[in-house]
């Protein structure tokens, strides 16, 4: 019978494009029972030749990677990559609704930010390396959050507008570009704010960016 202490160990390949931070990571994870770190990429690419190469079973995989393909892309390809597909567990700091549902979408086991505790990251590696899904606390509650907050739905005339808003127009620009007089805008206006939970036009424009309103 197989027990804890003679189990093989999660085979972890780390992705980060700073050098300074798989060092670090490296180091912590040492003194990690069960949890043996077999490469370091630097790049979505690197992360993809390195899997190939190495098969892990885990990717601890950071979103934004200067130059090439970022983390979201990568976990896609690898989690589509065919017979030996690595989980991937997202490592960010960041922790935007947008960010966290294009990592689930593109095939994420888990998402955690890294202000976690050590013990709470061997922990979701180990889980990962399961099957089991893998969420920081804060990322969970932002999730059920939105399932409690459906996203809300606009018109295609508060589509338009809103579109708008984002191309920086004023009141009167947006009036000249859709054929509708200034009081129409306004009132639409008022219908996104409501919509959206706002009470500025900057404010519509972030939340609509996060919950992914714009084509």
């Amino acid at each position: 019978m197989t027990t804890p202490e003679s189990a093989p160990s999660v085979r972890l390949l780390l992705c980060d494009d700073h050098a300074v931070v798989r060092a670090g990571l490296r180091a912590l994870l040492a003194s990690a029972d069960g949890i043996a770190v077999v490469g370091e990429a630097a790049t979505g690419e690197e992360a993809l030749a390195m899997t190939a190469r190495l098969s892990p079973d885990v990717v601890l995989m950071d979103l934004q990677l200067d130059g090439g393909m970022d983390g979201v892309t990568a976990t896609r390809h690898l989690t589509q990559a065919g017979a030996a597909v690595p989980r991937v567990l997202v490592l960010t700091m960041f922790d935007t609704d947008a960010d966290i549902t294009r990592a689930i979408e593109a095939g994420a086991t888990g998402y955690l930010l890294k202000a976690e505790q050590p013990d709470e990251l061997f922990t979701a590696i180990r889980n990962a390396a399961a099957g089991r899904t893998a969420l920081s606390v804060p990322v969970a509650d932002r999730l059920l959050t939105r399932l409690r907050s459906p996203r809300p739905t606009l018109s295609t005339r508060e589509q338009e507008i809103l579109e708008q808003l984002v191309n920086g127009l004023g009141n009167r620009e947006i009036a000249r570009a859709l054929f509708i007089s200034e009081a129409t805008v306004k009132t639409h206006l008022g219908r996104i704010y409501n919509k959206l939970g706002v009470e500025t036009r900057a404010g519509a424009v972030a939340a609509a960016k996060e919950r992914r309103l714009l084509a």
